[in-house]
């Protein structure tokens, strides 16, 4: 497991928060485009370096943006 990646536990928590659309994202990307997440702002890169293990990075940018204007990160911290 590298740096970037979430352990199943971890996950289990941060999953249940993450809203799926109606077009998508496919549940099985969804870990992997949250650890693109993680990865860009751990490393300090631009959306341009991500490697591309974590799909693309328009993509992943464009999730993280949709997390963010839907308080993922305000609602995991208060749980719920």
């Amino acid at each position: 497991m590298t740096r970037e990646q979430l352990t199943d536990d971890e996950w289990g928590f941060v999953e249940p928060y993450l809203p799926v659309g109606e077009y998508g994202p496919y549940p099985e990307r969804l870990r992997q485009q949250f650890e693109g997440v993680i990865w860009k702002f751990r490393s300090g890169a631009q959306w341009r370096e991500m490697p591309g293990r974590f799909g693309a990075w328009p993509t992943v940018h464009n999730r993280f943006r949709q997390w963010r204007d839907a308080g993922v990160s305000r609602r995991c911290w208060r749980g719920r």
